[in-house]
């Protein structure tokens, strides 16, 4: 979805090691990363937070360089089976975060076209998230507003 509304190319051209198990040098007890995994998400931090805070700080001074590799599940995997996840999708809320912050800019620049359609475009992808995971991930009912947005994010 990154470019839906670009003919740019993406800037990431590195692809992950092809590796089956984790570096000696890491972390490798599972439950101690399960653990720190589910403190770290009921610290409110999303997962991909979570997967910076254990490559850099690790798990009892060793880093955690892929949580898949030591536990055999993924981050939001292991948020799910712990209750741990969050109510809206990381993306959707991604999403939301980045209208709110173009709304605000556009609040004090009101001829700014191209954030107006900057802001066109991302409304545009939320509804499509909206689309896809309403009925599983959100309710059925559910609507994007951007007051409810800025709800979610947590900006009053």
């Amino acid at each position: 979805m990154a470019r839906m509304h670009t003919r740019k190319r993406g800037q990431s051209s590195s692809d992950k090691p092809v590796v089956d198990e984790a570096p000696e040098w890491s972390a490798q007890d599972a439950d101690a990363v399960e653990e720190r995994v589910v403190e770290l998400a009921e610290q409110g931090l999303s997962s991909a937070e979570i997967g910076v805070r254990l490559r850099d700080e690790g798990v009892k001074g060793k880093p955690v360089t892929d949580v898949k590799l030591v536990t055999g599940k993924k981050i939001s995997e292991i948020m799910e089976e712990n209750d741990a996840d969050p109510e809206y999708p990381e993306d959707l809320t991604n999403l939301m975060a980045k209208a709110v912050g173009v709304r605000d800019q556009l609040d004090g620049n009101p001829n700014d076209a191209s954030n107006k359609r900057a802001l066109q475009n991302v409304e545009s992808k939320i509804h499509r998230l909206i689309d896809y995971y309403q009925g599983d991930k959100i309710p059925e009912d559910f609507k994007y507003s951007p007051e409810k947005a800025r709800e979610i994010v947590g900006e009053e």
